[in-house]
């Protein structure tokens, strides 16, 4: 007789992104066994979160799209920006999606067998994409569409603040 923990890791992890965004209503589409597309509506914009389950490796990979075209030609202060905001990062990275010409949260985490708490290790890995597009998406739109430079759109960004005002 399998446990709880067992039965439950057996469950593809898309199944469980789909049980912890239909219980918040959003829209979703699901485009295989392996694969599920969320839209969530953020303080900016809204964003568009990829996941795929590679059932091999047993890992679930997740990209969160931050929706903001950029209209600059030369590219390398898109490429100075995503440095600069990965070096403060713990987790996950941002990247940038040439194809669709727009910046990208990615993040991805192992689940093993008989490894308790799973469930509650992706819903952290989506609060994390979501607040750190939410983070970052002021600082990505004046850099992408507004021209300002990497290192003083991410300044306010950087400084630490203490208490409210």
């Amino acid at each position: 007789m399998q446990t709880a923990i067992e039965t439950a890791f057996h469950e593809n992890p898309i199944d469980m992104v789909e049980n912890i965004f239909g219980a918040r209503s959003f829209e979703m589409e699901r485009r295989g066994a392996n694969e599920v597309v969320v839209e969530v509506q953020g303080k900016w914009n809204n964003m568009l979160l990829f996941f795929s389950w590679e059932e091999a490796m047993k890992c679930l990979h997740m990209s969160c799209l931050v929706d903001i075209k950029s209209n600059l030609d030369d590219r390398s202060k898109i490429f100075e920006l995503l440095a600069l905001a990965n070096e403060n990062l713990w987790v996950g990275h941002f990247s940038y999606w040439t194809e669709q010409n727009m910046p990208v949260f990615k993040h991805s985490i192992f689940l093993n067998y008989g490894e308790e708490f799973f469930e509650h290790k992706i819903a952290q890995m989506i609060d994390i994409a979501i607040k750190e597009c939410e983070r970052m998406y002021p600082v990505f739109k004046a850099v992408l569409t507004k021209g300002v430079s990497p290192t003083d759109a991410l300044y306010p960004y950087m400084m630490e603040t203490l208490g409210q005002a």
